[in-house]
């Protein structure tokens, strides 16, 4: 059987072994974790440098190949897959691993796509300070992902989301050229903020190879409390006496309801940490770069909450395997909520006074609409992200209830756009949200993206059909 053209003209850029053709090996490369999209393509190919990538580029733009940039492939919206018409390729950067600087004076790393955020926060704690993203699936996703989608976390509330985190980027261009923006200054007014247009485009603008990314004073402690609350209104309570006794100490603040803990307690092999049920419950941390008076700073606020009222009861870990346990009640939910049937999944972005109300209508909307269905809206209440998940009710057919997505959607979203919210706080558009973004975007903004798509990517090569 004759080799297809692409694949040996692109062996000839990056070698033989990363032009990759043979089925089973381009299948991890075709499918979204959660199975959602399953892609064909015409091959995968894996640059080992910039310069690979350029060449990459400069070829299928010539050509009019599409290319559909990846990095870890844990994205949730469907922009790292390619389409199911086989006529893309796959750009993986993973083989771009190198974290080519470390400067802590400056308090920087310059890290290549393809180094897993994992790496990324281990190469700053060896230097004594802290990359502070933080994601569940940290040991698989990359820098180039995570950039591409705007990645948020668990520490957006202290230290802002990707877009936050970054003083400069290198990017490869749709028509291969290099645009060498990694500067480490933090202060640039020389004209429009270019790196931003990149962060966040998934891949539709062009091809982010490497950062500067900006790093911060590693905490010397950090105490971490799970509190059993009555409702939102109360966790809202809470958050506003955090920040005006904790001050910038207060780096996670994450909302769950009883559902979420009886399913990582089921499911997941967590323990329950409280002796009693609470409608609700917060997971807060403080940290900082001081080696003392948390632990009192967290009792002094716990105790001011509970006699306050909302607050029924708390624990505060005492030790690494406490602290992990109340983070794994966190950390597994999304995975919990598969033993328990179908999950119709929501990431929403809302004025976070507005949240309780928010949470309590479309709790209701959504009972109405389907009778047990079990709302599960969780998430960072510190920056206003809600996870808003909606389970199946018990016994109902998955699939028959999975059919009834776009209705579910329409609660959901109608309602977050009443309260001022947003259909993507930090997973991004993808393929799953393209048709909704037309349908909740400014027409101006989205004949402004137009607009910008059409410059950098006049032959629309890379990762059609996504975001626009």
């Amino acid at each position: 059987m004759q080799q297809d053209p692409a694949v040996t003209q692109l062996a000839a850029i990056v070698g033989d072994k990363y032009a990759i053709a043979d089925p089973a090996e381009m299948a991890p490369y075709l499918v979204e974790w959660r199975g959602l999209y399953r892609g064909k393509a015409r091959c995968v190919v894996r640059p080992g440098s910039t310069a690979e990538v350029s060449a990459v580029l400069a070829l299928a733009n010539a050509q009019g190949w599409p290319i559909v940039p990846q990095g870890g492939n844990t994205g949730l919206v469907g922009a790292q897959v390619p389409h199911e018409t086989g006529d893309e390729i796959v750009l993986s950067l993973n083989r771009m691993d190198r974290v080519r600087e470390v400067d802590p004076q400056s308090d920087t790393l310059v890290a290549e796509a393809g180094v897993t955020l994992l790496r990324a926060q281990q190469a700053a704690e060896a230097a004594d300070r802290l990359f502070p993203l933080s994601l569940a699936s940290e040991g698989t996703c990359t820098i180039g992902g995570n950039l591409g989608s705007n990645a948020g976390g668990t520490a957006v509330l202290a230290y802002g989301n990707a877009r936050d985190l970054v003083l400069g980027l290198e990017v490869v261009l749709a028509d291969g050229r290099i645009w060498n923006g990694l500067g480490k200054l933090r202060k640039d007014n020389t004209g429009y903020d270019l790196k931003n247009l990149f962060v966040g485009s998934e891949g539709t603008l062009g091809v982010i190879t490497a950062a500067v990314l900006k790093l911060f004073p590693r905490p010397r402690q950090m105490v971490t409390a799970l509190c059993g609350l009555t409702d939102p209104a109360a966790a809202l309570d809470l958050l506003g006496r955090a920040k005006a006794m904790a001050g910038n100490a207060v780096t996670t603040f994450e909302l769950i309801p009883r559902l979420g803990i009886e399913m990582s307690v089921n499911h997941m092999g967590c323990r329950d940490p409280l002796q009693g049920a609470h409608p609700w419950y917060v997971l807060v941390e403080l940290s900082s770069p001081r080696d003392e008076g948390l632990e009192e700073a967290m009792e002094a606020l716990l105790g001011a909450a509970m006699e306050a009222g909302g607050v029924e009861d708390a624990v505060i870990a005492t030790s690494l395997d406490q602290r992990n346990a109340l983070w794994k009640l966190r950390e597994t939910l999304s995975e919990a909520q598969g033993f328990e049937g179908g999950s119709i999944k929501h990431d929403i972005a809302l004025p976070i006074a507005r949240i309780p109300r928010f949470i309590e209508e479309t709790n209701a909307a959504l009972e109405q609409a389907m009778p047990g269905c079990r709302p599960l809206p969780f998430g960072h209440l510190g920056d206003g992200n809600l996870h808003y998940n909606v389970t199946q009710p018990v016994g109902m057919d998955k699939a028959a209830y999975l059919g009834r997505w776009d209705e579910i959607n329409r609660v959901v979203h109608g309602l977050t756009a009443r309260y001022g919210g947003s259909i993507s706080a930090e997973h991004g558009i993808g393929r799953l949200k393209r048709k909704l973004l037309a349908e909740v975007k400014d027409p101006v903004a989205l004949e402004m993206m137009r607009a910008i798509k059409a410059t950098l990517d006049p032959k629309g090569v890379l990762n059609p059909g996504k975001v626009l």
